[in-house]
């Protein structure tokens, strides 16, 4: 079964120096029918002004994914790290038993825009960890997220994968679900037929195996 979540649909907020748009009940955006798909908490599409940015602020177990598509941003954290982590990269942060931190836009003319994506983790209480990489393959299947973190991808303390997968124009591609697993598709960029359902940009789907 597969079901779409179309882009307009999503939770809105625009507070002026952010637009975001959350796919599932988030801040004061809530609907009982959207409270997460298994364990993803929070896909969250944001834009976020020139010099504008998250304050410190805390978090605790919950893992926390970002992707950069446009811009920088810059995160600096209580275990310590500063950095920037430009458009193409994936950073993520184990809050674990606690930890706080704040991301900003640096640009003083240009906008960031990122997916911030929240998974529950499997156990909680774990000791905080920071992680960011990119990935250099242009096209294809590649391996972001893992419990075991495999073929270079980053870990994730949760039994899921999380793949970037890009596709040319007319290319066609196969992605076998094992029995009992879900599948979130989540479209970044451009349009896509899948088994039949068509997505465009900013779109969600979520099969039922």
């Amino acid at each position: 079964m597969i079901y779409l979540r179309k882009a307009n649909d999503r939770g809105h907020a625009n507070h002026g120096w952010l637009d975001s748009w959350h796919t599932f009940s988030f801040a004061d955006y809530y609907d009982p029918n959207f409270m997460g798909f298994s364990a993803l908490r929070v896909i969250n599409d944001d834009v976020i002004d020139a010099g504008q940015g998250f304050g410190t602020h805390p978090h605790k177990d919950m893992e926390i994914l970002t992707y950069v598509l446009e811009g920088a941003v810059e995160h600096q954290d209580s275990m310590g790290n500063k950095e920037q982590v430009p458009a193409g990269e994936f950073q993520i942060m184990s809050a674990g038993t606690g930890v706080r931190h704040s991301e900003y836009n640096p640009s003083k003319t240009d906008r960031l825009r990122l997916y911030q994506i929240w998974i529950i983790p499997q156990e909680t209480g774990i000791t905080p960890r920071y992680e960011q990489r990119r990935f250099d393959a242009a096209q294809g299947k590649q391996l972001v997220l893992s419990p075991d973190a495999r073929d270079g991808s980053l870990k994730v303390h949760q039994d899921m994968e999380l793949y970037r997968w890009a596709l040319l124009k007319d290319e066609q591609s196969v992605h076998q679900i094992a029995a009992e697993r879900r599948v979130w598709i989540q479209v970044v960029k451009g349009n896509v037929t899948i088994n039949g359902t068509k997505a465009t940009t900013s779109d969600g789907l979520a099969i039922l195996g």
